[in-house]
């Protein structure tokens, strides 16, 4: 697959991202990152029509939390654990020297209770797991975090710390993929008001392993995940920058969620990955918003009235 290798200089030149010296690590200057909140704000008032229940959770999540959910048993290449140094003076001493002699230091490191989140979906299920049975009708939380996925890369639209804004919708199976499948095709008249030229197709995630293929080649056959994609960096094929995911009673059995008739509840969401966006509407538009058409700006400038 083809790769744009004129973009992301583009993009350094200027001042857009700004370059960390570690591949898919960027710093977002100021007009990236104004144009990503007027996204952000765009897409907040679509989602806010559910009238979903907002919460907010950290960067990291308990370790517990990743090991429950299955994560490493499909992405253990992506995720990012947090670890830290527990030794003594003596031992604090040896981890100077490595560090200044440019060895390895990570004997010094111990794993702690947090781990990195690599979906902004992924803490909701345990608590909404605490709060007990789910109401009649279910529940809708918005979301939104910080995520990393261990992926360097080349491509801009492939960083390894990114932001997604996503709903996630737990209850009756029916009134769930009724509400996946309703998303889809909300997502793409959303950014569609944005002159995007948005594509659907069924997707399935990069699982590890020889058995992730298996996975994969399910995942796509049931149609259980479908993406948008736009032009950014991928000459060949656009690149996700929404998708609509369907769990069933994956989460709902792990985590013990009912619904209000007893049966285990299934799960969905749809996330915006908030840099893509940015960088799709850069990509489509130009890299100066200034010069953008009246209707995209006048669609993204006017969630000033409402920050």
């Amino acid at each position: 697959m083809a790769l744009d290798e004129t973009l992301l200089p583009a993009l350094l030149d200027q001042g857009l991202l700004i370059d960390t010296g570690v591949p898919g690590l960027y710093c977002r200057g100021a007009i990236f990152e104004d144009v990503l909140q007027r996204f952000d704000a765009f897409a907040g008032r679509a989602l806010a029509a559910e009238s979903p229940e907002v919460v907010r959770f950290p960067p990291v999540m308990p370790r517990r939390t990743l090991e429950r959910s299955g994560y490493l048993k499909s992405f253990p290449h992506l995720a990012g654990t947090v670890f830290t140094y527990t030794g003594d003076e003596q031992g604090h001493a040896d981890l100077l020297s490595r560090v200044e002699a440019g060895a390895d230091w990570s004997s010094s490191q111990s794993m702690t209770e947090v781990v990195l989140v690599p979906a902004a979906c992924y803490p909701v299920y345990p608590a909404v797991a605490a709060a007990g049975t789910l109401p009649p009708g279910g529940r809708t939380l918005e979301v939104a975090s910080y995520c990393f996925r261990h992926e360097p890369s080349a491509d801009p639209a492939r960083m390894q710390s990114f932001r997604m804004h996503e709903l996630v919708r737990l209850g009756e199976p029916s009134v769930v993929d009724a509400w996946r499948r309703s998303w889809i095709t909300r997502g793409l008249e959303l950014l569609g008001q944005l002159g995007l030229a948005v594509a659907e197709a069924p997707a399935n995630d990069p699982f590890f392993g020889r058995g992730g293929r298996l996975l994969a080649t399910n995942q796509r056959a049931a149609e259980l995940k479908f993406e948008l994609l736009a032009p950014i960096a991928q000459s060949a094929e656009g690149t996700a920058i929404m998708s609509v995911n369907y769990h069933q009673d994956h989460f709902g059995t792990i985590y013990g969620i009912r619904t209000a008739d007893g049966e285990v509840a299934h799960s969905a969401c749809l996330g915006f990955g908030l840099e893509r966006v940015t960088l799709a509407l850069l990509v489509r538009h130009g890299l100066e918003p200034a010069r953008w058409p009246d209707e995209v700006r006048h669609a993204l400038w006017e969630s000033e009235a409402t920050r």
